[in-house]
């Protein structure tokens, strides 16, 4: 809803910036240098000195009587003089001409706008290839900041509601936590298919597992694998697509330089014969199963659960 109040907005700021015309680019241009010049806030009648309901003619006078103070001749070798007299000469002509004085008086009650549309700056400023790149760069990486962020919330929300319905599915609907830990087959939804004979089957389940302390695992290949709110990778400016390559090139033509505890691990990989160590050498560790009262209690038995770190734990039955 955000996003598409965002592309809202901004189509809008579009359609404005198209409905300014050339002459209104003009305007804004001299406005600013005129302000630059003679100090913020200085308009095009405070400047010529007639008030805004000026007719054409006091205007004309009030011209000429200016033109006299700025001309070159009587001015040499005063800084800017040429583009000031320059100024008020483009100014009058705009004031004196009916279609012009009526777009500059639209801008001097309603105040000249900020956004003035990508056209009138690039015009104005004409970035480089270099500019460019790195305006798109810095564009795109801050939406891809933006659609991990949506992501996150999606998959804190979907993590939420997997525990949730294992708890339910365990404990029942008042959530009294059972005495041993259970396993359970949870709905993760999706459109119902068929099987072969025709019969409905309601999306993918998967097993998994609920302790009674309230941990909750999915039971993979006999693995216990945890689920909680930090399973789900948050965003990071990092992970965003030009800094997320920068740090591939880098550790692709940078070599890693080997840490002390890289060496402890060669070395306790390798055994008095001098052969290296592989998790081939472990012992296999008995996985969960059901008892067979059907009752969902899982027996006390060692079983094997992955870690974010790759390693084993046992967690076995608490009496």
């Amino acid at each position: 809803m955000r996003l598409l109040f965002l592309f809202a907005f901004v189509a809008l700021l579009a359609t404005l910036a198209h409905a300014w015309e050339k002459e209104d680019h003009e305007i804004f241009d001299l406005v600013s240098a005129l302000e630059a010049a003679e100090g913020k806030g200085t308009t095009f009648y405070s400047w010529i000195d007639v008030p805004p309901t000026a007719t054409t003619a006091e205007i004309a006078r009030a011209y000429r009587k200016k033109s006299m103070v700025l001309h070159p001749d009587k001015n040499p070798g005063v800084k800017g003089i040429q583009e000031r007299f320059a100024r008020l000469g483009v100014i009058s002509a705009i004031l004196r001409n009916a279609e012009g004085r009526k777009r500059y008086d639209f801008f001097y009650k309603n105040g000249v706008p900020r956004w003035r549309g990508t056209g009138y700056y690039y015009e104005r400023f004409r970035p480089g290839l270099g500019a460019v790149l790195v305006f798109l760069t810095i564009l795109t990486s801050g939406l891809h900041y933006i659609i991990q962020r949506m992501n996150y919330k999606r998959d804190l929300a979907r993590i939420e509601h997997i525990i949730q319905q294992a708890k339910l599915t365990a404990w029942g609907p008042k959530l009294v936590p059972a005495e041993s830990r259970r396993k359970v087959k949870v709905n993760l939804g999706g459109p119902p298919r068929y099987d072969a004979e025709g019969e409905v089957i309601n999306g993918k389940s998967i097993d998994m597992v609920v302790e009674s302390n309230g941990e909750v695992f999915i039971l993979a290949d006999g693995d216990l694998i945890p689920i909680n709110t930090s399973t789900a990778p948050p965003p990071a400016i990092s992970k965003t697509w030009f800094l997320a390559l920068l740090s591939s090139l880098f550790g692709r033509f940078v070599p890693r330089k080997a840490s002390a505890s890289d060496a402890d691990g060669e070395d306790a990989g390798t055994g008095e014969d001098g052969e290296t160590g592989t998790d081939s050498d472990m012992p296999e560790l008995e996985y969960p199963e059901l008892n067979g009262n059907g009752s969902g209690e899982l027996k006390g038995r060692p079983v094997a659960v992955k870690t974010a770190g790759g390693r084993r734990r046992k967690v076995t039955k608490r009496r």
